[in-house]
């Protein structure tokens, strides 16, 4: 047993990590330049989207991603000055645009976020947070059969991993949600699934309860890591050093240049996603849906409608663009003509995105520092499970899934 792991990152990810640490005896300090569930933990979908395993780069990406760009319809935006850096990892990225890659990520992903409801109430349910978790169906919203038979690739490899949609159609869609509008006459209803009513307020609650328990809540910047014959012995922070016996790396795309400090070039970017909330909303959806035309979700939460989604890239310097946020606008407004709110709120962040859209979970050699992180747009889907897996490998317990696809050396 190690007497004390460091946990940089108080996301879903990192503080869930700490939780099952506590849980198996351990000291821990979670250590975090803000305060937990206020990054990109806060400003996700709120879907335990389980059946989120297919990436982003299937077959045919390469040709269509032109049209995509220029398209003012499409949830894709690049920020041109940014390309000449963000072209290196776009190249190993798209090199997964296949078949044979996009069969091989999904099968990695399924473990990481198939259980997602089950994981997320085994880490709450015993500290009294259970009612965070909604039980719900999760609502794939087309505006017409074609639209989603052209889906028919992702859907088939849903299938193979268990998830089997409902199809309403016609007439039915309304019956089933009468806030859809009439543009919306196909839905594909994934049952079994849940959402988070405010994704922040959890993770903030989870880091309460970690800290009753006696986990340790640290707001600091960290600035290197202390070695000593290739293991980690503690962390150097702006408000000094802290010891340790084991180092768990869950802060997202700002792990990147932490791995560095191991010697690890890890290709990562930040696809930068936003979000809409309408607040006090009337007129949207009852349960979490993603609507197929803009590829974002709209989810009731206790603020309000969020709605979720786009692709961006364009690093972490920048500040907001008005186009995705626009784009937002229209299309929630297109798929829910009622929709009234009395102010809405607009968000930018930064989720991390490996080349080959697997997270990066493992020990780095024998270094006793650990990686959790990397988990592109399913962070808060995967949180409770990778958190669980790292922390049995920091305490010895047998983890029953294979992590080599997760290496967080395979890059190299």
């Amino acid at each position: 047993m190690n007497r004390h792991v460091v946990v940089i990152g108080a996301g879903i990810v990192g503080i869930s990590t700490a939780i099952w640490l506590r849980r198996a005896g351990a000291e821990v300090t979670v250590i975090d330049r803000g305060l937990p569930g206020t990054g990109t933990s806060h400003g996700n979908a709120g879907v335990l989207a389980a059946c989120s395993m297919v990436p982003v780069t299937g077959p045919g990406l390469m040709r269509k991603a032109p049209g995509m760009v220029f398209d003012r319809d499409f949830p894709l935006f690049l920020r041109w000055p940014y390309v000449p850096r963000l072209l290196p990892w776009l190249r190993r990225y798209m090199a997964n645009a296949n078949d044979a890659d996009t069969r091989r990520i999904a099968r990695a992903l399924t473990p990481i976020v198939g259980d997602s409801v089950e994981q997320h109430k085994s880490l709450c349910d015993e500290l009294g947070l259970g009612d965070w978790v909604s039980d719900s169906d999760y609502c794939f919203a087309y505006k017409s059969r074609a639209d989603f038979d052209a889906e028919k690739y992702t859907w088939d490899l849903r299938r193979d991993a268990g998830f089997v949609p409902e199809l309403i159609e016609g007439r039915a869609v309304r019956e089933y949600d009468p806030a859809l509008g009439p543009d919306i006459t196909c839905l594909a209803v994934m049952k079994n699934h849940g959402f988070i009513r405010s994704p922040g307020g959890y993770v903030q609650a989870l880091a309460a309860a970690l800290s009753d328990r006696g986990g340790k809540l640290v707001q600091a910047t960290v600035k290197d890591f202390d070695m000593t014959d290739g293991r980690v012995t503690g962390v150097l922070t702006d408000a000094g050093k802290i010891p340790c016996d084991a180092l768990v790396l869950a802060t997202g795309v700002w792990s990147k240049p932490m791995m560095a400090k191991l010697g690890l070039n890890v290709p990562l970017e930040t696809e930068r996603g936003y979000h809409v909330v309408f607040e006090g909303a009337t007129g949207g959806p009852r349960q979490p849906t993603m609507i197929a035309s803009g590829k974002f979700v709209a989810t009731p939460m206790e603020q309000g409608l969020r709605c979720a989604g786009i692709l961006e890239f364009g690093g972490l310097e920048a500040g907001p663009s008005r186009a995705p946020l626009e784009l937002l606008r229209r299309h929630a407004k297109r798929a829910f003509p009622e929709l009234q709110a009395a102010n809405e709120i607009e968000w930018l962040g930064h989720r991390p995105a490996p080349s080959d859209s697997l997270p990066l979970i493992g020990e780095v050699g024998q270094s006793r520092v650990f990686t959790a992180f990397g988990h592109h747009h399913i962070g808060l889907t995967g949180g409770p499970k990778t958190g669980r897996l790292v922390a049995g490998l920091i305490t010895g317990q047998k983890v029953n899934t294979d992590l080599s696809p997760y290496h967080p050396q395979r890059f190299q």
